[in-house]
């Protein structure tokens, strides 16, 4: 009888594939195994097993597997269930699911290397770009194709391969090579034959001329002491030896090196009690219990600076007691650093971390400790990617700032909201799930009043400090009265004056980074823009470049411009490096931080600067929206926003509820433990009603407002959206395509396709991008829906001239 088993590949290709195997290999596979498969003509990759059978494919014979590379299975069946669920849902392949799941040094993929030939030949007969490849292989037994193309200095080497392989000059193989590489650290012992007081004092002696060696000797006794093994490392500090002289001691038998694995990251903290809560956060917490007697998902809303981590605290305290793990997801990795500090005071050593900014070794390590549910992996901490980790006893998820948008996913595909995937997630493992916010979408409001989720309020502030006084500041009134400083008013001036002479710290928020978003000539009036997309280039003065946020594209800044040769280049508006220059001059005593995506490109570079801002070594701080994110500052005093008008005039049906939890996040940085803070917010529009609505913090009514809008225009939570996007270098082709798509779609879907239309950014890194927006009515099913577009989509690529067009479905687009 044969065996056979479906494969999910790392590809974004609908179906798994089917491979046979012989009965041993079937008997001793499981789901969730990787597999090393040859695919298409050379390729190798890690196939996971999603099914083990003995039915044969009809449309093709079944090749075999190269090897199987798990003793257990890497991903268990609650993993697959949520991926099968994700592929569904956001209408995407398992292999993207899978792609974006493992930690990539597990998707072991193949390199051709390449092998000198045993025949000679007749060098005359091979062309220079060939002579070099086979020059090399004289010198070297086999080279990757990566170092043939170092060689040529060319990017594309195959066809000088294809052609040295025709004339028998060289051979090719793949093999398949592992990234992961555990962390040993390096121990000391003493030789076996050292075990008795008489032969340690013969030893001793041996070594009295060599100095060095005998101090290294008595070093070791010396931390013999504390009956732990011990490091070489350490040994070399304590004995003020080097490792050479450790070499020799091993060279004459007298010590002996040993390795131990150990973890690349593990949190170091102490058991303290948890802090006692306040009377309204432990009647919150208990109306969490009960809403769990009978709701699997509640809302906890709770005021900015409530103390909503002290309730999270506890929760987990009593899922940790019975033995099960928790997920804690957290929108920001910014926020990640500080929340650890937090946790590990309580939690210990029962912490993990999962986010990009961690290293691919750092990344498999977490795996496998949730996987083999391990004491430090009780508690994960993650941004959206660690819904995919492989838990097995989840007991409850807590998604903080559930209505961030930096939970979604837009690219590369699978484009999933980790917020609505992790509820799916606590589905499957039958477990609970808080979600906290002080500002909760649209979405989530909503289905708490419709009874679908629980609620619980939390209205007062940590310590009963009071909510910050909001004062909007009318810039246009200010310039026509002359009384703006650069991009400052008076009033924010004085009001930054009154705080730092206090002592106290201030945060000033400004959505944009660089210096400058358009440089713009007086002459002309032209702006240089970026040759790959359809932007300005942002001028950034620390580094005297011009910059393309989208595709990173950069250049000089130029002294004249390009268009008329005019030396009037004027810069305008202004980004986070601009603010903090004019900070920095208006006033000099004080110390001025910058918080944005170029300041926090490293490993550590979050810490470093909330670090600093911690410990007050930081007096201003300027900063995107990274800031708004439910850090916790004791000593600040004033949050000042210098542009309110960019966040509100956005063209997305979202736009002023975004602005509003924006808003009010940022100004709950104010004031969080002694007294009330100040919130002054710079606007040419101070009569706008979400500014209104910020200024009395009145939640509710904003809620109301856009609700009854939503109604009004078919937009979430009452109707559902699939976007539709096309790409291709060639812009007559996206437009044809769109157009074709379009009436396809419209005989199907009728008034509820919105579009075609061009995003204000319509060309990115030289493709062309076109739109189409699909809502679904509250009636409608979803699946059908779904299977319809599938259809439009597979007729859509039937077509010879739009098969090269990217075609991008986007479920739940916002």
């Amino acid at each position: 009888m044969q065996h056979f088993i479906d494969l999910i590949l790392p590809i974004p290709i609908q179906k798994t594939f089917t491979y046979s195997v012989t009965e041993d290999e079937a008997n001793f596979l499981k789901k969730g195994m990787r597999v090393a498969v040859s695919f298409g003509k050379t390729k190798m990759y890690t196939g996971l097993v999603f099914n083990i059978h003995q039915m044969a494919p009809t449309l093709y014979d079944a090749k075999e597997i190269h090897q199987i590379l798990d003793e257990e299975p890497l991903v268990n069946e609650q993993q697959l269930q949520h991926w099968s669920w994700i592929s569904d849902y956001y209408m995407c392949s398992l292999g993207e699911v899978y792609r974006a799941s493992l930690p990539s040094a597990f998707l072991l993929e193949s390199e051709t290397i390449i092998i000198k030939s045993d025949v000679p030949i007749d060098e005359s007969i091979l062309l220079d770009d060939e002579f070099l490849v086979y020059e090399a292989l004289q010198h070297q037994s086999q080279l990757t194709l990566h170092q043939v193309a170092a060689i040529l200095g060319k990017k594309k080497v195959m066809p000088i391969v294809n052609t040295l392989i025709q004339k028998s000059a060289i051979s090719i193989q793949e093999e398949i090579y592992e990234q992961y590489k555990p962390k040993l650290v390096k121990y000391v012992r003493l030789h076996p034959d050292y075990s008795s007081d008489a032969s340690l004092e013969k030893l001793l002696e041996t070594l009295s001329k060599a100095k060095k060696q005998r101090e290294a000797v008595l070093g070791f006794f010396q931390l013999l002491s504390s009956k732990k093994p011990i490091k070489a490392k350490d040994l070399e500090v304590k004995a003020a030896v080097s490792s050479s002289v450790l070499k020799s001691l091993v060279d004459k038998n007298i010590f002996e090196f040993y390795e131990i694995q150990i973890d690349r990251i593990s949190f170091v903290g102490d058991t303290n009690d948890l802090k006692q809560l306040n009377e309204f956060q432990q009647v919150a917490l208990q109306e969490i219990k009960d809403s769990f007697q009978k709701k699997d998902v509640t809302l906890l809303h709770g005021i900015t600076s409530s103390g909503k981590t002290e309730v999270y605290t506890k929760l987990i305290q009593e899922v940790l007691d019975t033995g099960k793990q928790v997920l804690f997801l957290l929108p920001e990795i910014a926020l990640t650093t500080q929340i650890i500090t937090r946790l590990q005071v309580y939690f210990g050593d029962q912490i993990s971390v999962f986010h990009s900014k961690y290293s691919i070794n750092e990344r498999v390590e977490v795996w496998k400790n949730v996987l083999e549910n391990k004491s430090k992996a009780r508690i994960i901490l993650g941004a959206r990617s660690s819904i995919f980790l492989p838990f097995s006893n989840l007991g409850l998820i807590v998604v903080d700032e559930e209505h961030e948008t930096s939970y979604k996913q837009f690219e590369p595909s699978p484009r999933y909201n980790a917020r609505d995937a992790a509820i799916v997630l606590a589905k499957i493992h039958k477990s609970k799930i808080l979600l906290g916010s002080a500002t909760p979408s649209l979405e989530t409001s909503f289905n708490a009043a419709q009874n679908k989720y629980g609620l619980v309020p939390l209205n007062r502030r940590h310590g009963n400090v009071q909510l910050p006084k909001i004062e909007l500041i009318d810039i246009k009134e200010k310039q026509r009265k002359k009384e703006m400083k650069g991009h400052f008013s008076d009033r924010m001036l004085l009001l930054i004056q009154e705080a730092l002479e206090a002592k106290e710290q201030v945060i000033l928020f400004q959505n944009r980074r660089g210096y400058s978003p358009v440089v713009e000539c007086k002459t002309c009036g032209v702006s240089p823009e970026c040759p790959n997309c359809d932007v300005t280039l942002t001028f950034h003065k620390f580094k005297h470049e011009l910059r393309c946020h989208y595709c990173n594209y950069q250049r000089a800044m130029p002294n004249s411009c390009g268009a008329c040769g005019s030396n009037t280049l004027d810069t305008k508006g202004f980004g986070t490096e601009q603010i903090e220059m004019e900070l920095k001059t208006l006033f000099p005593d004080y110390t001025i931080g910058r918080m944005d995506l170029d300041t926090t490109r490293g490993k550590h570079g979050y810490q470093k600067i909330i670090g600093a801002f911690e410990a007050r070594e930081i007096d201003v701080l300027v900063g995107t929206q990274m800031l708004s994110k439910g850090l916790d500052f004791e000593n600040v005093s004033l949050v000042g926003i210098l542009n309110a008008d960019s966040m509100l005039n956005f063209p997305d049906f979202r736009a002023h509820e975004r602005a509003y939890q924006m808003m009010v996040q940022v100004s709950g940085r104010a004031g969080r433990s002694k007294k009330q803070g100040n919130v002054a917010i710079q606007t040419f529009n101070p009569n706008h009603q979400i500014l209104q609505q910020v200024s009395t913090t009145s939640y509710l009514a904003m809620y109301k407002e856009q609700l009854q809008e939503r109604w009004q225009y078919k937009y979430p939570p009452y109707f559902r959206l699939i976007k539709i996007t096309l790409k291709h270098r060639d812009y007559n082709k996206v437009d044809s395509g769109i157009d074709w798509l379009a009436k396809a779609l419209q005989q199907s879907f009728g008034e509820f396709v919105l579009g075609p239309s061009a995003p204000a950014v319509s060309r990115i890194r030289n493709q062309y991008i076109k739109n189409l927006v699909i809502k679904i009515p509250p009636k409608q099913s979803l699946a059908n829906t779904k299977n319809q577009i599938l259809k439009i989509r597979n007729t859509f690529e039937a077509v010879k001239d739009y098969r090269p067009i990217r075609f991008i479905i986007d479920v739940d687009a916002y």
